[in-house]
């Protein structure tokens, strides 16, 4: 039975002990690769009123956004964009209390769903190595891929030379749960984060192959990070 959204941080905490064990195996017995074919990934994103500072507060309101992108087109195939309100202020560790249902809502409106999906989150970098999104993907039945900016515990310096593809592994408790990558030549590179059906070999390779080398930001993150912030900008005009 697939894991949902627990209500408060002691079950949330509890939930996220078994699900990282459970990643853990499923990386193992049930790995996904990308396919031979041209990859149909997704991306998903949050967006906050602006000026919103510190760690929030439950009933804020906020604008997800999900999108499907094929690499062989390099285009947007399907965008879905929904206002609602997030039930939890941010705690460290917890970010699926604050997030999880909102962005599991417009990722699992994506009609086919993605084969991969890429989270604005970690994912086996966590203190019980179940980030948001290894519980992302568990809740959807989807493979992941967390990407963000810095690693949460894991330890590990970036790469020396920012050239486009070069990497270095993130390390927690000498295990590997993530990999620096340098999308862009250049510019500082970012975190792939083994989620849930990935490791860090293939996160890394997924951030590469839906990076073009003009951003460095991942397309399809890129693309639902745009259209968040825009369904934030109309609000905003409306009002």
């Amino acid at each position: 039975m697939r894991p949902s959204w627990p209500p408060n941080a002691e079950a949330l905490a509890a939930l996220q002990e078994g699900l990282g064990a459970e990643a853990a195996v499923r990386r193992m017995t049930d790995p996904w690769r990308p396919p031979a074919a041209p990859l149909l990934a997704g991306g998903c994103f949050i967006a906050y009123p602006t000026g919103t500072t510190g760690a929030g507060h439950a009933g804020d309101p906020a604008w997800v956004a999900a999108v499907t992108w094929r690499g062989d087109t390099a285009e947007v195939a399907q965008e879905v964009v929904l206002a609602l309100t997030v039930p939890a202020p941010y705690a460290p560790g917890l970010l699926a209390l604050r997030e999880g249902p909102a962005l599991a809502a417009a990722a699992g409106a994506l009609d086919p769903p993605p084969e991969v999906l890429l989270v604005d989150a970690t994912g086996a970098d966590h203190p019980r190595r179940a980030g948001l999104a290894v519980h992302l993907g568990a809740v959807l039945g989807v493979a992941t891929v967390g990407v963000t900016h810095r690693a949460l515990v894991a330890r590990g310096e970036p790469p020396v030379e920012l050239v486009r593809g070069a990497t270095s592994p993130l390390l927690l408790d000498g295990e590997e749960v993530a990999r620096w990558v340098c999308t862009r030549p250049g510019t500082r590179a970012l975190v792939a984060h083994a989620g849930w059906r990935t490791d860090p070999a293939t996160a890394a390779s997924v951030v590469l192959a839906t990076s073009t080398g003009l951003g460095r930001t991942p397309v399809p993150l890129a693309r639902a990070r745009t259209a968040a912030r825009a369904a934030r900008a109309r609000a905003a005009a409306s009002t």
